[in-house]
Parts: C-alpha cells; structure tokens; sequence
C-alpha cells in the first residue's frame, strides 16, 4: 500500500475492480429493498442491484449513508497494512450524512493523519478525484499536499446526466413532487446536474433525443481534462461514449465508462445517460 491511503464510498460508483486496481478503498453505503439489507458492492453488485430494481412487483430501495464504525475500521486497516495517511473522498455532504460519518471516524482516531474531503459532488465525479490523489500520492506527494490539490480542483468537477424520469427523485427526496408531477405529465425528459452540492435541473426537453443532445452540448462546452460517461442499462451507452469523444476531443484513456451502481440507482432510476467531467484548470 502507498504510504497515503484513498478511501472513497461507494456513491463514487466507482466499479470494486476498477477501484483495487488502482489501491483506492471503497466503503459501503446500506441499500435496502423492503426488509433486506445489503452493503453496496459487497453483498450486492451492481448486476445484482439493477436485476432487483427492475423485478417486477419490486419494492423501491432506498439508502442509508455509512456508518462512523465501518469508515473506523476501514481507517484503521489501512494503517495496519502500512499507510501513514489518509485522504479520504465523499459523496456531498448535502445529499447524504455519508462524509459526517468519516469525519467522526476521523476524530476517533486523535493523532492519525486522515483528511476528509466533502467532495460537493456525486458518482465518479468524486470517483475522478479520488483516482487524481492515487496519482498524486504515486508522485510523492503527502497526504495534506494531495487534500489540499483535490480541495482545489473539486471546483473542476461536473455531471450532467439525462434521466428518464423525475419520479426516483422525487421518491428519494431529492426533488419536490410537484416538481415531478409536471414533469410527469409534460413527457419532460429532466437533465440534471449538481450545484453546491445539490442535486438541480440543468434543463428539460421533450425527448429522449433531445435530451441525449443538449446533454452533449452542456458536457463539451468547455475543454476537459477527463470523463466518465455513466449510464444505468443502456444499451446505447457505447454510441454515446463515441460522440462525446468526437466532440469532447479526449483520447480513449482519458474517458471511462461506468453504469451507475446501488448507491446511485435507486435516485435516478433505469435509462439515465451521461457523465462527469473533469474540466481543464
């Protein structure tokens, strides 16, 4: 292990292979549907989550954020297998109690160096960042040198995803019902991005091609630096990923592909399209 250790949780979407791939530690968010309980990617991946969400007669999961005891003990591992620090990646503070929970992990253990960053994001939007201080700590850097770049270059990161509905946002609080009951009835197809830390409507349109669209103008309007398109079960996610590439002008290894996993799904529901974005400082 590197002498500074990335944790993330899981609302990073960041795939669990992706993730040991490059040492960066995940923790689980609680996904429940009805009375069962699961951690996120440990005991429910993300085919797994998307064959239960789309079941017919299935009851709508909901989440819960992580608890302080379960970033404690993921803390305390990766000092045990050799890290000398910590930084530590989360979802916004302002759409789950997920990054109060490692903050008091974090205090929990007076004297050991853990930064925890409120990433003001979600998905791989922080996923990104969290990739960016495993390169920094490849270089070198310390622990509160890579806190302080991610701190700065959270300001970069965006996400504008299409969705098909604005009802799992109702349902998961995040939007009002009225708001998604106009939607509703308008065949509006919302794109939505996150502003401070909220979840906001970017824009809406009538189609699905529309949306696709205006969704590639608000993605390419700016130079990038990187991207991860994220998609939950679309089939014409890879023709997507080509026509943002065209337009964003990244080469392949600067453009993931990720589908939205359990942390994520139960917000914004089945045939969402589109991505985070890393824009060029």
């Amino acid at each position: 292990m590197s002498r500074v250790a990335i944790v993330i949780d899981s609302a990073s979407d960041m795939p669990p292979e992706v993730a040991a791939r490059q040492g960066i530690i995940i923790v689980p968010l609680e996904v429940s549907f009805g009375d069962r309980k699961f951690r996120a990617i440990t005991e429910l991946s993300t085919d797994e989550f998307w064959q239960r969400m789309l079941a017919p007669g299935a009851p709508l999961p909901t989440t819960a954020a992580a608890s302080p005891g379960e970033f404690k003990a993921v803390f305390e591992a990766a000092f045990e297998q050799g890290a000398e620090a910590i930084v530590c990646v989360d979802v916004s503070e302002e759409l789950s109690g997920t990054v109060k929970s490692a903050r008091i992990a974090a205090a929990m253990l007076e004297g050991r160096e853990i930064h925890v960053i409120d990433s003001r994001t979600a998905s791989m939007g922080f996923g990104m960042l969290a990739q960016m201080a495993t390169e920094l700590a490849e270089q070198g850097k310390s622990a509160a040198e890579i806190a302080a770049i991610i701190e700065a270059r959270k300001a970069d990161v965006d996400l504008y995803v299409a969705l098909d509905t604005l009802e799992y946002l109702k349902r998961g609080g995040r939007i009002s019902g009225a708001s998604a009951a106009v939607g509703s009835m308008l065949s509006i197809k919302p794109i939505i991005t996150v502003v401070d830390g909220v979840v906001e409507k970017a824009d809406q349109v009538r189609t699905r091609a529309k949306a696709r669209e205006r969704t590639l103008a608000l993605l390419t309007a700016r130079p990038l630096e990187r991207a991860t398109v994220l998609h939950s079960t679309n089939a014409d996610v890879e023709e997507f990923r080509q026509q943002f590439q065209e337009r964003s002008g990244l080469a392949d290894s600067q453009i993931q592909v990720v589908t939205i996993g359990p942390s994520v799904g139960p917000h914004v529901g089945p045939g969402c399209l589109g991505a985070t974005i890393l824009r060029q400082s």
